[in-house]
């Protein structure tokens, strides 16, 4: 009998969605959890003692419940955040219950030891931080940036004299707003002239331009890998700030030194799954080319041309039927 995938993600999830429907064409036993469901739409009663050496019982929804023993994978998307469960409660009420549950219900989800996750909530927490990104991909012969993490001006203004262009880009996107409502900052072309003592309240991150004439998604899954070069209309510096429908895709080769390091850096970070983002310099034939920009752990890719092989390879690994070279 087949294993049940676990599907741990938010009511309104496209990617998701994708998976979810490839996993029910092959007959595949899923449950799909939001963890910040817990109560009356969500039960569960789990148990460890010193006969029982794994967490067992049931995990229960409106419509579904699962044996955490039955649990042969965890597709651990982008559940809603135990907070918003809560947020009608007086804010110590509302910390302590959004605390309890993470640590509670979130505790024993992460530790399904026969589980293949994809990928781990605590090893995408690890992998998110760019410092870390950069300096691996160095580790493992790639190019990237000349980089600067600081919250000091002169030394801002240093860093943008010694290059001939200088953009800043954020560590972790824009929250939403009082009204709810999400934004972005994008990737900017700076000069020292833009730098003021104001730099000094938070970290920034500035990098040498590269002179790029594309970009690549490359998307991994366990050893498939999809690459897609991307073209921004007017050589835009960060090609997610148009039209996406303006933008120009076509499948690229990933040079073999690189995809190694791509493997070797998912390994090193325990991951398996991850989208990276290159800024290419040439055709792309040459390992030269390709400039490492980031590793999102938890990536989208349901808007690339490749998504439905993608699907598929996520349904692949999902159910341990497949985990070859694309």
């Amino acid at each position: 009998m087949a294993r049940t995938v676990l599907v741990v993600t938010a009511l309104e999830d496209v990617t998701a969605d994708w998976v979810v429907a490839a996993l029910n064409e092959r007959g595949v036993p899923l449950v799909r959890v939001d963890p910040a469901d817990v109560g009356p739409r969500l039960a569960f009663g789990f148990r460890l003692g010193a006969d029982e050496a794994v967490w067992s019982g049931l995990l229960r929804t409106e419509s579904r419940e699962v044996d955490l023993g039955e649990v042969g994978a965890v597709y651990h998307r982008r559940p809603t955040p135990y907070r918003d469960r809560f947020a009608r409660l007086p804010r110590q009420q509302r910390e302590f219950a959004a605390a309890e549950a993470r640590h509670g219900l979130g505790g024993v989800l992460h530790e399904l030891r026969s589980a293949l996750y994809v990928n781990h909530p605590a090893a995408v927490a690890r992998a998110e931080f760019k410092p870390g990104q950069l300096q691996r991909f160095v580790e493992l012969g790639l190019r990237i940036p000349t980089t600067l993490v600081t919250n000091d001006v002169v030394v801002a203004r240093d860093f943008a004299a010694e290059h001939p262009s200088v953009v800043c880009k954020t560590f972790r996107g824009l929250p939403p707003g009082e009204d709810g409502r999400a934004g972005a900052i994008w990737t900017q072309r700076v000069h020292s002239d833009d730098f003021d003592d104001s730099l000094s309240v938070t970290a920034h991150l500035f990098q040498a331009e590269v002179p790029k004439v594309g970009d690549v998604r490359v998307t991994v899954v366990g050893r498939r890998v999809f690459a897609q070069r991307i073209t921004a209309p007017r050589g835009a510096v960060d090609w997610r700030r148009g039209d996406w429908n303006d933008l120009v895709h076509a499948p690229v080769t990933v040079p073999a030194v690189v995809e190694t390091a791509l493997h070797g850096y998912l390994a090193a970070s325990g991951l398996v799954f991850g989208c990276f983002d290159f800024a290419l310099t040439g055709d792309g034939t040459s390992p030269d080319d390709w400039w490492a920009i980031e590793c999102n752990p938890n990536g989208q890719w349901g808007w690339l041309p490749d998504a439905p092989a993608i699907t598929q390879a996520f349904a692949d690994i999902l159910t341990t039927e497949g985990t070859g070279s694309s």
